[in-house]
Order: C-alpha cells, then structure tokens, then sequence
C-alpha cells in the first residue's frame, strides 16, 4: 500500500491546477480508491483497499471557511485554476471565501466533488484522464 512519503512527493509536484489530472493517475497507480481535502487546514485523509487509511497533517495555518456558499464565483475562479492560472495556496483562499469545506475524489468513478459547512454538494466534476 501506499505511504505518506509517496502522497507527499506526488503533491509535491502539483503546481497549479492544469497539474492535478496526472497527480491522480500517479496516486490512483499507489492504490488510493479517495481522499478527503479540508479547506481549513490543508489535512487530507487517503484511503486505499481494505479500509486502510493514510491521514496527512494540516499543512497550513487553519483558516475560516464562509457559511455562505457562492457557487458561481467558485466556479469561475475554479476553471481558472484548472487552466494554471493559480498556485494552490490562491485556491485553497479562494475556495475558504466561496463556501467551499472540502472536496473529495473518488477514484472509481474519476470525479471530484465539492462541498460547502452544512455538507452540501456544490458541484461535481468529472476527472479528465
């Protein structure tokens, strides 16, 4: 199975956006089946088969998270971070300020799915491959 070592050296190499596609082949080839992000502090938590389970810690100062989702701005800012138009700190800021608390991949069915405090879906994306 995988190890946090791995899962670091594979985000590691995630600059922008335009980036993310590749990382979740490469994790998705370690055995990762999901993972949780959290906006408020950057801890992610993979899960692979078997209910195994690799918790990476906060990665940065926590941060407060709207209670008012705003999807149409987080979506616009979010297409232009998908074109590499910004670094991950300026989305994982952008994403606080839109309501947004975490996103979670699920890599079965390849999509990406956002959500706002109360747990909400606010939008799911397909994962290009």
């Amino acid at each position: 199975m995988f190890t946090a070592d791995q899962l670091k050296t594979a985000h590691g190499k995630v600059k922008t956006g335009a980036d993310f596609p590749a990382y979740i082949q490469e994790i998705k080839s370690l055995g990762v089946t999901s993972y949780e992000t959290y906006v408020t502090d950057g801890q992610i938590n993979y899960h692979g088969r078997e209910d195994y389970t690799v918790n990476l810690p906060a990665k940065y100062d926590p941060m407060t998270v709207s209670s008012t989702p705003n999807p149409e701005v987080f979506i616009a800012e979010l297409r232009a971070h998908q074109q590499g138009k910004t670094d991950f700190l300026t989305f994982i800021k952008m994403c606080a300020s839109t309501g947004i608390e975490k996103w979670e991949i699920c890599m079965d069915k390849m999509t990406c799915s956002y959500f706002d405090k109360e747990g909400n879906e606010v939008l799911v994306e397909h994962i290009p491959q």
